[in-house]
């Protein structure tokens, strides 16, 4: 091996690696969504001398930014190619394609809250069978008659309870071991006045996030809509604006496209959160979060913030979810009056508890995430726990808005 090559030996196993005899995890992500929900998971690993992990990227639609993410954190992303031949003794992946080229046992994790949207390749289905979402669809977790996840990792018990309709066979491989987003939210929550501080959310100044999901029933699918709200009031400095978008968007029309975009609400001094972002401190931050069926909004159902939906199509929501949960339980946005009118609304009418069924629908174990993740991949990997709780990091502040306003830096969001 020559000399500064960035390849590590970590398929050949040779004589000149430092630390043998490790067990070998491999890391696939498919998308920067999927990087981001699976690092809750690795990073419970990283510090274990007895284990050695690996990262690739698969094949992906919306693969765009995955590895640019591993690799800002210091990871070597090893080629597809090179690594579904290659010998693990545990895949963690938060996607299903190309897994069942693997030999090692692969455990599935959740990438959102709960199952929201149904499966979109309607081709694969038989004529007359139900549409399921995300981990419960058989098209997601079988291949050729055999279930490929050795294990597969749910936020909720109402999860498994549709495998048992959608996928028994599945059923003796699922494990019910919480959200991460739901833990990492509820113990930033009285850090709240910290992270608004750190944007520079000023005193008498109101935080409204619009997030969307991706897809033509988003809402950034139906910009064209709320644009105009968005960009044709009156400045006001009480309201600072910041928009959370879907990674999968920026894979699937290009940074600079979605940019271009969006330039109308940059030059008012709206923020743009990257997509690499950390997008949790930002919701825990708001008082008003204004979203689509995406699992962002359903999240916001754990934070103190006012929830608005922008319209969107229910045939693309799995009526079990938190976000059609949600549904009948926000108020939604009408393209005929003013959205500063209607943000004001939405709070005064809010009621006590209007959002506890969402928050409950997303974990049945809060708080519980990382203890039972651990338990759950060192019982695959035939290992003893490290004797000590798992160590979590908490969510630091985010930057300053500002930053995050691309073509008026240091103006802030006015109407």
């Amino acid at each position: 091996m020559a000399f500064g090559t960035t390849r590590p030996a970590l398929i050949e196993q040779g004589h000149w690696l430092t630390v043998r005899g490790c067990k070998r995890v491999l890391v696939v992500a498919h998308t920067l969504t999927f990087a981001q929900r699976l690092e809750e998971v690795f990073g419970l690993l990283k510090a274990d001398l007895r284990v050695q992990l690996a990262f690739t990227t698969a094949p992906h639609a919306f693969g765009g930014g995955a590895e640019r993410y591993l690799e800002n954190m210091g990871i070597t992303v090893l080629p597809w190619e090179e690594v579904r031949h290659a010998d693990f003794d545990l895949v963690l992946a938060a996607g299903s394609r190309g897994l069942h080229e693997l030999s090692a046992p692969v455990l599935r994790v959740s990438h959102g809250a709960g199952h929201i949207k149904l499966l979109t390749d309607t081709s694969v289905l038989a004529p007359g069978e139900r549409r399921w979402p995300g981990m419960q669809s058989r098209q997601h977790l079988v291949h050729e008659g055999r279930v490929v996840p050795a294990a597969i990792a749910y936020a909720h018990d109402r999860d498994v309870e549709g495998l048992r309709r959608s996928c028994p066979e599945a059923l003796p491989v699922a494990h019910v071991v919480g959200d991460p987003c739901v833990d990492r939210i509820l113990a930033a929550k009285p850090s709240r006045e910290q992270y608004r501080r750190s944007l520079g959310i000023e005193t008498g100044q109101r935080l409204v996030v619009i997030n969307s999901t991706w897809g033509d029933t988003s809402t950034l699918g139906r910009l064209d809509a709320l644009l105009p709200h968005l960009v044709s009031r009156p400045r006001d400095d009480r309201y600072r604006i910041a928009l959370l978008i879907h990674p999968n968007v920026f894979a699937g029309h290009g940074t600079w496209q979605v940019r271009g975009w969006l330039n109308a609400c940059s030059e008012r001094g709206m923020a743009i959160v990257p997509p690499e972002a950390e997008w949790q401190s930002v919701l825990v931050a708001a008082d008003w979060i204004v979203g689509d069926h995406g699992s962002l909004t359903a999240y916001g159902a754990l934070t103190e913030a006012t929830l608005l939906l922008t319209p969107d199509s229910g045939r693309e929501v799995s009526a079990d979810s938190p976000a059609a949960l949600l549904a009948a339980a926000a108020p939604v946005l009408s393209p005929g009056h003013s959205l500063v009118e209607q943000l004001d609304y939405a709070a005064r009418t809010r009621t006590p508890g209007q959002y506890d069924q969402v928050a409950a629908s997303l974990s049945s174990v809060p708080g519980h995430f990382h203890r039972l993740m651990r338990s759950l991949i060192y019982r695959l990997l035939d290992l003893g726990e490290p004797a000590h709780p798992p160590v979590v990091a908490v969510l630091a502040p985010p930057p300053s808005l500002d930053r995050w306003v691309t073509a008026a830096p240091g103006r802030g969001a006015r109407w």
